[in-house]
């Protein structure tokens, strides 16, 4: 199904349109969830937030701001940022088991897996090293701008400059291939 199709069927609140959009997009979705999230079952979750916010709010999608797919794989960073930062999301990580903790603190620097997860690794190679970093704190890591600035040691404004001409950069590759 055509992805203009897919949202007229939404708009109409088609029952079919749910199973369409949920085939199309939740393997990518969850991969970016998870990539956050890091626990499978809250992850699982999100997800299905995730697509009850698609669904309830596909009046907001404006086109002429951006592909849908972009919008959302949006709807899902936020919301599993959303979750991470949550109380209850902290309060069960409190107790981590050590083998877990080795585990997260391994995957928070392996952005190969995380890029992979939305396909998109070999254009982000692409990317000077900086703006490899910056992408991977603010978009896979979940960082807020103030948290990524003091992780990279710059201020806040730089970071801001440098992440706006990376996603310039990036968003060029992208058009190109």
């Amino acid at each position: 199904m055509h992805q203009d199709d897919l949202i007229l069927l939404i708009q109409k609140k088609d029952p079919k349109a749910f199973d369409h959009l949920y085939d199309m997009y939740s393997q990518s979705l969850y991969g970016v969830i998870y990539n956050i999230i890091k626990d499978k079952e809250e992850a699982e979750d999100v997800l299905q937030e995730t697509f009850v916010k698609i669904w309830n709010n596909l009046d907001n999608y404006d086109d002429s701001k951006g592909r849908f797919y972009t919008w959302v794989v949006n709807i899902a960073r936020n919301s599993a940022i959303d979750k991470y930062r949550s109380k209850s999301f902290k309060k069960t990580k409190q107790n981590l088991s050590t083998e877990t903790f080795v585990d997260v603190i391994k995957d928070s620097y392996d952005l190969g897996s995380k890029v992979d997860a939305i396909g998109i690794k070999k254009f982000i190679n692409i990317l000077k090293p900086k703006c490899i970093k910056i992408i991977d704190l603010l978009f896979f890591k979940g960082f807020t701008h103030k948290e990524a600035a003091e992780e990279l040691d710059i201020p806040m404004g730089t970071l801001k400059t440098r992440n706006r001409a990376c996603l310039g950069e990036l968003r060029t590759i992208l058009e190109v291939e």
